[in-house]
């Protein structure tokens, strides 16, 4: 019981601090996966989405889900021992468990909806990625289609922008590699995959990568480069046929 300055009880206001003090605080999202909890959290994810009748899913059909050789990238062949291994990792870092419906047979459901809060463009375009790494934009366009239709690239690069900028960030840009012109986009869950690609690759304002901004100017230096030496060729050229033409006048006169 505690007393005011004026001498009256305030027993109720002490429990309230007591209670503030005791309660405990919300776990902070941990969003660091290796492969196989990926592949668990996106064949999750897929399911809800496409098979909604059969979700949440039985320890077989999560296991077929992520051996699935359609849709999958890299195909994977796990064992139940690996499937219960990377549902226990989900579930303490509150990604995914045990449905809260009760039944006689066990099923798993991810938790993603009530941790994000997205929307269903940029749950689809998570998903795909999930289950299928790094890809560019016109493969996540078509990819992602069957699970939420995405009008056309400049909407596509709208979702992407979100996603980099959600608190925390859920996909990112990878530096483009070298022979290729289309960037590429990586989910940020799998610790497993693109280390090497993620090192040093910091992100500008405007989204693009440090690393990529370096490449874009190393080709614009290089075209610039061919393109000066394509001028002097043409002029050497003609300097050629010119003494060819004056070559050829001698003999004909």
């Amino acid at each position: 019981m505690v007393l005011a300055r004026d001498g009256t009880e305030r027993q109720n206001t002490a429990t309230e601090e007591i209670c503030l003090k005791t309660t405990p605080e919300e776990k902070p999202l941990e969003l660091q996966l290796n492969a196989v909890e990926t592949r668990v959290l996106g064949s999750l994810l897929e399911k809800d989405i496409t098979t909604p009748d059969y979700y949440p899913l039985t320890l077989n059909a999560l296991l077929a889900a992520c051996n699935q050789k359609s849709n999958r990238e890299p195909v994977m062949d796990l064992d139940e021992a690996a499937l219960r291994a990377a549902l226990h990792g989900l579930e303490q870092k509150g990604l995914a468990g045990p449905a809260r419906a009760e039944g006689r047979v066990a099923r798993f459901e991810h938790r993603l909806a009530e941790r994000l809060n997205l929307g269903r463009r940029e749950t689809a375009l998570l998903c795909t990625l999930l289950l299928r790494g790094a890809q560019t934009p016109g493969e996540l366009r078509g990819r992602s289609e069957r699970m939420h239709k995405i009008e056309d690239l400049d909407e596509l690069q709208l979702v992407l922008q979100r996603l980099m900028e959600h608190d925390p960030p859920l996909a990112r840009l990878l530096p483009r590699q070298p022979g290729t012109k289309e960037a590429r986009y990586a989910d940020t869950f799998n610790t497993d995959a693109n280390k090497d690609t993620f090192a040093g690759a910091d992100t500008d304002a405007d989204g693009s990568t440090g690393a990529e901004t370096s490449d874009a100017r190393g080709d614009d230096e290089r075209v610039a480069r061919l393109e000066a030496e394509l001028a002097q060729v043409r002029v050497e050229l003609d300097e050629l046929r010119s003494e060819f033409a004056a070559f050829r006048r001698q003999f004909e006169s």
